[in-house]
């Protein structure tokens, strides 16, 4: 048998022309993890750049403009980056129109660039720009950026709230997109989406999917708008479907349509089938739930005709448009969840309305996408087989686990509980074919 010290020394040389076999057949049932969750993180001025890529999103990354936002993905496995969405969050309305705009230390003037320089120390110089965005009114945006070859992204904020001075505040995260996109989406609607759909207060929508299945950890942009109706919604949709990534859009209007009949049920049905109309036409996926119940008169009485006008689109467009959750029976039966307006809900009532999305969502996606191949033992870079890069992956994580970062139940594969250069012994014996089975598969 080779020795498996000079076996190793060889696998750095291999590992900078290794590539990744497709993980999946179809990119639509391809998960987009968070890869940049606690990596090194660097900013000019901040004291704080770790705000921005940590597992908390009432945390914020917060600087004076202009200041960047690093991640050294140096430790990230180069086939989990070969492509990647770089997403920003912040918290003010999504977009400056309507009665109610909120705009609050958001990013209007940026640039995300990558640089190639090697891990470890920051680089001053090398950054390339990919993406340039000026006068930005949105609270969130998802960027696609190619970065093979390159190690280092970082947001690079000019100005906030269209000044210069301006203190931004954002929480940023890079997923893989090495097997396309499509586990990112927008939640597009009202106040009651505004505010339920934020990943910042309580648990939210991404981390309820997780619990559901652990590979899946969503893009979530929330892209509510209080005061808004239907017709604000159409007459804005081609503007903000021009600027988004995101593979699932959820058109949720009708309860200001429905308070006081404002809208009118048959014009809430044209401006919901031309949103839908224009989510397909962007090759996205519309989602459209039911609108949720209220107590209100002025919204209750009117919810039947509407939502009968959610069911006859549900029924029109079929299998091309998923089915969100019945916010309507949800909350008829869960009443105790309304504020007191009788209208929103209130914090328990948005807590469950995040977790009712998830449940749905898992049911109506997740599981009508197709039999995801769970991945083997060993398979810490989740290529989709055992190969040379895990045994690298395994032992760069023994030296330095705080830098490299794997899927530790899969390089666990002796069974004791820790990660060590046991694993990577045992990984290199069945990627050579000396053992068949990992010692965790014979239990």
């Amino acid at each position: 048998m080779r020795s498996f010290k000079k076996f190793t020394a060889a696998l750095a040389a291999v590992l900078t022309i290794f590539q990744a076999s497709s993980l999946i057949s179809s990119a639509e049932v391809s998960p987009n993890p968070v890869i940049s969750r606690n990596v090194p993180a660097y900013s000019g001025s901040s004291s704080n750049p770790s705000a921005g890529n940590d597992e908390h999103y009432f945390s914020f990354w917060q600087s004076t403009s202009p200041d960047y936002l690093a991640y050294d993905l140096s430790g990230v496995p180069d086939n989990q980056k070969s492509t990647v969405i770089a997403v920003w969050y912040n918290t003010s309305a999504y977009d400056n129109i309507g009665n109610y705009v909120n705009r609050n230390m958001e990013p209007s003037d940026y640039t995300i660039e990558v640089n190639k320089a090697p891990g470890g120390t920051y680089p001053e110089s090398g950054w390339e720009v990919t993406d340039t965005v000026t006068g930005n009114t949105l609270s969130s945006r998802q960027h696609i950026v190619d970065m093979s070859g390159y190690n280092w992204i970082r947001i690079n904020i000019q100005k906030a709230d269209d000044q210069e001075g301006k203190n931004a505040s954002i929480n940023f995260d890079i997923h893989s997109a090495a097997y396309g996109v499509s586990d990112s989406w927008l939640f597009l609607g009202d106040s009651i989406t505004a505010g339920g759909m934020n990943n910042c207060y309580g648990t939210g929508f991404a981390t309820y999917i997780t619990r559901h299945d652990d590979r899946f950890f969503p893009v979530q942009e929330n892209g509510g708008i209080g005061g808004i109706t239907s017709t604000d919604g159409r007459n804005n949709i081609d503007r903000w479907l021009s600027t988004c990534n995101a593979h699932f859009v959820s058109i949720a209007y009708g309860t200001n349509d429905a308070w006081g009949n404002q809208t009118g049920a048959e014009k809430y049905y044209e401006n919901t089938k031309y949103m839908i109309d224009a989510v397909l036409d962007a090759g996205k996926v519309p989602v459209l739930p039911k609108i949720p119940h209220a107590e209100e008169p002025g919204v209750l009485d009117n919810l039947p005709a509407y939502n009968a006008a959610v069911e006859k689109l549900w029924e029109e467009y079929g299998s091309k448009l998923v089915h969100g959750p019945d916010l309507d029976a949800y909350l008829t039966e869960h009443t105790e969840y309304l504020s007191g307006d009788g209208v929103h809900p209130n914090s328990e009532g948005y807590e469950a309305m995040r977790q009712l999305w998830a449940d749905t969502m898992y049911q109506n996606v997740y599981l009508t996408m197709g039999d995801l191949p769970a991945y083997k033992p060993g398979d810490v870079d989740h290529s989709g087989d055992v190969t040379i890069s895990d045994i690298v992956s395994v032992l760069q994580h023994v030296a330095n686990k705080e830098k490299y970062s794997i899927d530790e139940n899969l390089a666990d594969v002796d069974g004791d509980n820790d990660v060590t250069a046991s694993d990577a012994f045992l990984i290199q014996q069945y990627e050579a074919g000396v053992i068949d089975a990992f010692p965790t598969e014979n239990k």
